[in-house]
């Protein structure tokens, strides 16, 4: 079973499309006789790893992807890791705003996601969609829920996790004067990292870092 989820709009965007590319990537991956279910989470710290903790124990998933929106950037972005911290520059959509407060307290200070996420990267690549290594994944709602669901998998056995970040809709990109994806193409490459990790057991080694 795959479990993907994706975000409630938030900023003032009347949609998302971490949640339209969630649903259409779980329905991609039935298509592929995969067990697959895409659940929309809150944009407010705290209920929203609430709400995937009560997915995991309904679905009991192998593979969990949580897929957020990063407005601006050019690419598909698999993190590699959540860090235990939350400092909002923006309320999130309960009027919430932590300032420097962990995710969960006497955590550790970082998780690294388990998925394949290079493995990952080369089968989007291939696929012609614009995809990267992101090496943070913020210290918002979207960091906050990575955190979260790479604690709530600690010691879990046989199911691994990770977080995805996708840019503005093609629509969004075009009204803000930034980079998008088209929504199809999004799901796409969320059901190519979904099925590279069922199929993978161990990451490739080759380069994906940053200088800066």
């Amino acid at each position: 079973m795959i479990l993907l989820t994706g975000f409630e709009p938030f900023g003032g965007e009347s949609t998302n499309p971490s949640w339209q590319a969630a649903q259409r990537a779980a329905e991609l991956l039935r298509a592929q006789g995969r067990e697959a279910v895409a659940v929309e989470v809150p944009c407010v710290f705290g209920r929203s790893i609430e709400v995937l903790e009560a997915a995991l124990g309904q679905v009991e998933p192998e593979i969990v992807l949580c897929i957020g929106q990063a407005g601006g950037r050019e690419r598909i972005s698999l993190e590699r890791v959540a860090i235990n911290v939350d400092d909002a520059r923006i309320p999130d959509n309960a009027g919430r705003r932590p300032i420097d407060e962990p995710v969960v307290a006497a955590g550790p200070a970082a998780y690294f996601s388990t998925l394949p996420i290079k493995a990952c990267r080369e089968t989007v690549a291939g696929l012609g969609i614009p995809v990267e290594v992101s090496q943070t994944a913020g210290t918002y709602v979207c960091n906050h829920l990575f955190y979260g669901l790479m604690d709530l998998l600690e010691g879990r056995q046989g199911t691994r996790g990770g977080f995805v970040h996708v840019p503005f809709s093609s629509e969004q990109g075009a009204a803000h004067g930034q980079p998008g994806i088209a929504v199809e193409a999004m799901a796409t490459a969320l059901a190519a990292i979904a099925t590279t990790t069922a199929e993978t057991a161990l990451d490739l080694r080759i380069t994906a870092g940053a200088e800066h």
